[in-house]
């Protein structure tokens, strides 16, 4: 049996259908569940990570192969992996997490996906000039992906592209464009709060009341 196989077989052991339906209904019944936790799930696949690690490979079939799963887990399966695999990602990789990105796309996997790609930008300076790019498209979870990468990367951030993409995601009325911009600023704040602050009195006329809000928590 093969790594795939036997994580749907782990799944499938352990699917709770009460806590499915809630956990589908909390994602808008965008995506079936098997109902299991993330605690328990991590728990099924934990050495099988440790395994993949001391490969020293990504193994993007096998990940395109979960994506392909309707099961939200597996899409969850996906990023914890990536995240475990983040020396081996290089900025080659970034075409494969993009179509991982657009695809069954929302808000719980962007997150995560784009913390994949801070990761890469940690060591590749060429990652950010892509995501200001990025920032310029029209798919929200592009230019999601791109206002969220440097969310954790602290003092390593470059305050220059951040103020650029979101410059370029201002004056719209898309909910989770409003709300990433105010979440990459709050994060922001935490490191160079001065920079936030006037940023924000620099933009106060075109952000929207949603990224001011979030933006302002610790300010």
């Amino acid at each position: 049996m093969d790594k795939y196989r036997r994580i749907e077989e782990r799944f499938k052991k352990n699917r709770n259908e009460l806590k499915a339906a809630s956990m589908s209904k909390y994602m808008k019944n965008k995506f079936p569940f098997y109902g299991i936790s993330a605690p328990e799930r991590r728990k099924l696949y934990n050495e099988f990570l440790k395994n993949e690690q001391r490969s020293g490979s990504v193994d993007w079939d096998f990940l395109f192969q979960c994506y392909e799963n309707e099961h939200r887990e597996f899409q969850y399966l996906v990023y914890d992996y990536l995240l475990k695999m983040k020396e081996f990602i290089v900025y080659e990789d970034i075409p494969k997490i993009r179509k991982l990105i657009i695809t069954k796309s929302w808000w719980d996997t962007i997150d995560f996906l784009a913390q994949v790609i801070g990761n890469i930008a940690i060591r590749d300076e060429r990652t950010h000039k892509l995501m200001l790019e990025w920032s310029g498209e029209e798919n929200i979870w592009i230019k999601r992906t791109a206002i969220e990468y440097q969310l954790r990367l602290k003092e390593k951030t470059d305050p220059s592209n951040l103020k650029f993409i979101i410059l370029n995601c201002l004056n719209t009325d898309e909910f989770f464009i409003n709300k990433a911009i105010g979440w990459a600023l709050r994060e922001y704040s935490k490191t160079n709060r001065e920079w936030v602050i006037n940023f924000m009195q620099e933009q106060q006329d075109k952000m929207n009341v949603l990224s001011v809000k979030e933006a302002s928590k610790y300010l």
